[in-house]
């Protein structure tokens, strides 16, 4: 939380938690917010501003089917947000486990974890996505499953590296002497010491996910519709874009704003968490 409060102290990094609060807010009170039903077929192909046929007002206008683009944007931002947490969250309790195990035993367990670890990485993260879910098909839960199997070797190799050097130092050494068991040692000594550079890129690796959850919707290969989502929306406009562009751009900046705003975040926590170990 300290790191966070130094982070909110510099303008670029107050903008990007902004950016991302408001996304999260769009999430979590979507029914209260969103001026229509973002499933609810009205008048097709309104541009921005144009009067609704109840007398309100289409403040982004409406897609091809007559939905409310700022009602889908806002509902959407509950799937991205919902389903990159789930996302992220499941990846790092992968990556995070076998980091820790790797790092604290070494020997046969390190060399095995890293093989397979190094394996995946091997491959091209996107067709990894794009495998996994063309064979099991398009779902929030195999979204997960996906992201998880492509993320949580990167997230193995940082925790890794931070459980070999933080093994290392004496009150480790001073934990196994007094007979403490590996798992608290690694839960309680080590991993608590490791949060400052896994908070940043939890913040990177969430934008990330985001994208890729927008990149596979974009595929076809996202939820399945009508559940409202950034990627489909692009996807669902982009064939007259160039006579109704706000079908795209709208959906565009939305994934743009939270990748922006998790990235000068994370780079305002990084500054932080150096100044507070300078200091």
């Amino acid at each position: 939380m300290r790191a966070l409060g130094r982070a909110l102290r510099r303008p670029a990094s107050a903008i990007g938690f902004a950016m991302v609060a408001l996304w999260v807010v769009c999430a979590i009170f979507a029914p209260w917010l969103a001026p229509y039903d973002p499933l609810k077929s009205q008048v097709p192909l309104q541009m921005p501003f144009e009067r609704a046929p109840d007398g309100g007002v289409f403040w982004l206008g409406t897609d091809l089917l007559g939905r409310d683009i700022l009602s889908r944007l806002i509902y959407g931002a509950r799937t991205v947000v919902f389903w990159a947490g789930v996302a992220a969250s499941s990846a790092y309790i992968v990556g995070i486990t076998g980091g820790l195990c790797a790092g604290f035993y070494r020997g046969i367990t390190d060399r095995v974890l890293s093989f397979l670890a190094n394996v995946v990485l091997s491959f091209p993260v996107l067709v990894l996505y794009i495998l996994i879910i063309v064979t099991l098909g398009a779902s929030g839960l195999n979204i997960v499953l996906a992201v998880t199997f492509a993320s949580a070797p990167a997230i193995f190799r940082i925790v890794r590296a931070l459980s070999i050097d933080i093994a290392s130092r004496d009150f480790v050494s001073a934990a196994i002497t007094q007979g403490e068991n590996a798992a608290r040692i690694m839960l309680v000594d080590i991993l608590p010491n490791a949060t400052g550079p896994l908070v940043v890129d939890a913040c990177l690796r969430l934008g990330y996910i985001a994208i890729t959850i927008g990149t596979l919707g974009f595929l076809g290969l996202g939820l399945p519709p009508p559940t409202p989502d950034w990627g489909g929306m692009v996807n669902e406009g982009r064939g007259m874009a160039m006579v109704f562009p706000h079908l795209v751009v709208f959906p565009c900046i939305a994934i743009s704003s939270l990748m922006l705003g998790l990235s000068l975040l994370a780079d305002g926590l990084r500054e932080a968490s150096r100044a507070g170990a300078k200091a």
